[in-house]
């Protein structure tokens, strides 16, 4: 974490309540209150259960967040299960969806280019892959029925990476067994969502969850287009990137979901694309030169 050296095991109950202060509060969704904080001397992001109505879902978080840390998940400095507490690395710079108004700031201009923000795109695509064939099985990341609430999930690095954050809504696909996912109880609308994410019987019957049909992994493909898209942004280049990604976007767009490519697919595409591209700008440059 930051500049330690040293790995150290998870801090402990006691731990948390001694050694961490507590600054001001940085965010609140449904599940978690989250302070910035300080311990040793580092800033941390501290995480309290809203309500026990929730304690659920706060738990399911903590698991995934200990089975699944890798370079694709903020760090876990502690926890602590019986005063629900979450201790993780704070990331100054904050959710994902803070990433223009970052961008245009003077001291960022340097990293605003379409080769930075499609590395950023593959990234996300890359921590999608990691779920879907994470350690815990196939994990759908389940907290994205629109951008806004898709991008807070994700935090923006100090070095310009993305890591998820948020994963207390990561149900378990499992094809062997014929186990899907339903993302919520309640109905879900609009074009950013999946088509098989939406009620099928339109206005004719209302909305009713034990007969709405379940779905797979697929659902967190569809999305992959316009998640990118923000992303790219509008600088020069993004649409030059966007031509040459639109083959593997409209395979996303499939409204058959075994259609659409896996994440690894789409993964593999926006590397490719981000080499070659990256290669005749610096062949053209050296014909200038």
């Amino acid at each position: 974490m930051g500049q330690m050296r040293n790995c150290s095991r998870w801090l402990s109950c006691e731990e948390l309540r001694k050694e961490v202060r507590q600054l001001r509060r940085i965010g609140e969704g449904a599940v978690k209150r989250v302070f910035l904080s300080e311990w040793n001397e580092h800033k941390v992001a501290l995480s309290r259960l809203t309500g026990l109505e929730m304690k659920d879902d706060f738990l399911h978080g903590l698991q995934m967040l200990k089975s699944l840390q890798s370079e694709h998940v903020v760090t876990l400095v502690g926890y602590c299960e019986e005063d629900g507490t979450i201790l993780t690395e704070y990331h100054p710079l904050g959710s994902l969806s803070n990433l223009e108004a970052t961008l245009n700031l003077p001291k960022y201009q340097d990293v605003n280019t379409w080769q930075h923000r499609l590395q950023l795109a593959a990234e996300y695509v890359g921590i999608i892959n990691y779920l879907h064939n994470s350690p815990l099985g196939t994990r759908v990341m389940c907290d994205s029925n629109d951008l806004p609430k898709t991008l807070s999930q994700y935090l923006l690095t100090s070095n310009f990476s993305i890591v998820a954050n948020d994963l207390d809504a990561l149900p378990l696909v499992d094809h062997d067994s014929r186990v899907l996912v339903k993302c919520g109880h309640r109905e879900l609308q609009g074009d950013f969502v999946a088509p098989e994410q939406l009620w099928p019987y339109g206005g004719e019957r209302p909305f009713q969850d034990d007969i709405m049909p379940s779905y797979d992994e697929k659902v967190d493909i569809w999305k992959i287009p316009d998640v990118s898209s923000f992303l790219l942004g509008h600088v020069e280049g993004s649409d030059m990137v966007r031509f040459h990604l639109f083959d593997i976007h409209k395979a996303c767009k499939s409204q058959i979901p075994a259609e659409r490519p896996t994440a690894q697919h789409v993964l593999d595409t926006y590397r490719k694309v981000l080499h070659s591209l990256r290669d005749t700008v610096m062949s053209q440059t050296k014909e200038m030169l």
